[in-house]
C-alpha cells in the first residue's frame, strides 16, 4: 500500500502520499510490514501522508467510559500509545517510521521533537501551537473567544500524537486538523482530555488546503529533524 515515494529527502527518509480515503486497517498492516523491513534493514525509514474514512482509535491506555458514542463510526484497537482519538476526511494523518535507535534512543526526545515538528509546521500559518504538561497534543488558545470561569482563554486542540516502538522502529504518529468535520470529535473525549475544545485551520479562518499543508510539513521535518 506503501506506493512510490513522491521524494527522498537528504537523509534518506522516503515520502509516500496515498489519494483517496485509505482503510485503517489495510493502513496498520502495511505499517508494520514496512517498520519490520526497516529493522532488518530492507528498506529506508519513511513518511506517510494520507486521510482515512471517519473512525476512533483506541491506544492502550484508552479508558472506555470515554468512547461517548459507541455505534457512531468504526472502533479501531490502534496498538500506539495514549487514548482515544479521531480520524477523518479533512485531517492530515502522518505516519512516521522512524529508526529512533539511530536517533538517539530517547523516547520523550523524540516525542519532542515531534511536537517541535507540529509546531513549525503551524507557523507557517502564523499559528502558534503550544504544548501543555499533562497535555498530550499540540493546542492552539482561543483569543477569539469568551475567556473561561477561572479567566484563562480557551485552548483548542489543533493535532494528536501516538507513536509506537518496535525494534526501535517509530510507527503511528501525528494528525493535523485541516478541515474535518469538527462535530465528529463529540463522539470521544479526545486523549482522556475535558474541558477543552478542537479546532482547525479553516475553524482558525485560515483556507489552507491539504497541498498547502503537505508542503509545510516537508519544511517543517527538514528544519526539526534534518
Amino acid at each position: 500500500m506503501l506506493e512510490t515515494p513522491f521524494a527522498t529527502d537528504q537523509n534518506g527518509v522516503e515520502w509516500h502520499h496515498s489519494a483517496g480515503l485509505v482503510d485503517y486497517a489495510a493502513a496498520l498492516a502495511a505499517m508494520e510490514a514496512r517498520v519490520a523491513r526497516i529493522a532488518s534493514g530492507a528498506a529506508a525509514e519513511a513518511i506517510w501522508l494520507l486521510e482515512h474514512p471517519p473512525l476512533y482509535t483506541a491506544g492502550t491506555s484508552a479508558n472506555p467510559a470515554d468512547l461517548l458514542a459507541p455505534d457512531r463510526f468504526p472502533v479501531h484497537e490502534a496498538r500506539r500509545g495514549g487514548q482515544y482519538t479521531y480520524h477523518g476526511p479533512g485531517q492530515r494523518v502522518v505516519y512516521v517510521m522512524l529508526d529512533v535507535g539511530r536517533r538517539g534512543r530517547d523516547v520523550r526526545c523524540f516525542v519532542r521533537d515531534l511536537e517541535t515538528w507540529v509546531i513549525t509546521t503551524l507557523a507557517e500559518f502564523n499559528i502558534r501551537g503550544e504544548i501543555r504538561p499533562g497535555r498530550v497534543g499540540v493546542w492552539v488558545a482561543r483569543d477569539d473567544k469568551p475567556l473561561t470561569a477561572t479567566g484563562a482563554r480557551q485552548e483548542d486542540k489543533i493535532a494528536a500524537i501516538g507513536i509506537r516502538l518496535r525494534k526501535w522502529i517509530s510507527f503511528h504518529g501525528i494528525s493535523i486538523n485541516v478541515e474535518p468535520d469538527l462535530e465528529h470529535f463529540a463522539g470521544i473525549v479526545p486523549c482522556g482530555i475535558s474541558g477543552h475544545g478542537v479546532t482547525s485551520l479553516v475553524d482558525l479562518g485560515l483556507p489552507v488546503t491539504m497541498d498547502d499543508l503537505d508542503a509545510a510539513l516537508r519544511r517543517g521535518f527538514a528544519a526539526v529533524f534534518g
